[in-house]
């Protein structure tokens, strides 16, 4: 994937995993924050600002960027975003920062952009497998166990629900970490990427 692209043009179409129910019908898990706040309350304990009534999704994530803690826009993105999708951007972010990949994140980020491109449970499973055992948690790893958190089973003998926050709070981890292993000098310039890139999530409808 081009690391300047928006959404691929197929990629909701193939949102729908094998294990799973239903495709989506957006990028997004809720078309107004204050839904997502009361379905994953996890959230709020990661931001300090809380959507307003009748803010829709869009302006939050404005007022977010613009606001002290810009962060916070990048943790609503990774709860806001459907799975997939949530994935899709932070893999993009991750390749934003090269520097921070070594040999062993490349081999991960190679095999989450395949699932992204064709998701399946195997897939999945062989995904949270390789981050399971991962010598280290580095920002790859844990965009990895979020694929392995996305939906499903988590492995094909254990059929155990995962919390619907897993997944979210591993994209946010990744993306935030890998930012704050980037040069300081550039931080700035990286962020305001990765909130462009978190927009075009929010106007797929």
């Amino acid at each position: 994937m081009d690391m300047n692209q928006t959404i691929p043009p197929n990629a909701l179409a193939q949102a729908k995993e094998a294990d799973s129910t239903q495709p989506p019908l957006g990028a997004l898990r809720f078309e107004m924050p204050q839904d997502l706040y009361a379905a994953i309350p996890q959230l709020s304990e990661l931001t300090q600002k809380r959507p307003m009534a009748d803010e829709d999704a869009l302006d939050y994530l404005w007022r977010l960027r613009a606001s002290t803690t810009p962060e916070e826009a990048v943790t609503y993105t990774a709860f806001a975003a459907l799975p997939q999708m949530a994935i899709w951007w932070a893999h993009e972010c991750l390749r934003l920062m090269p520097e921070t990949l070594d040999q062993a994140d490349l081999d991960m980020m190679e095999n989450v952009g395949r699932w992204i491109s064709a998701p399946n449970k195997d897939m999945r499973h062989q995904i949270m497998r390789q981050a399971l055992w991962a010598s280290k948690r580095s920002p790859a790893v844990m965009l990895g166990l979020s694929v392995g958190w996305s939906g499903g089973s988590i492995a094909p003998n254990d059929p155990a629900n995962v919390p619907v926050s897993r997944s979210p709070k591993s994209i946010n981890s990744a993306v935030l970490s890998s930012l704050a292993q980037a040069q300081l000098s550039r931080r700035s310039v990286l962020l305001a990427k990765i909130i462009d890139m978190a927009e075009s999530l929010f106007r797929v409808y």
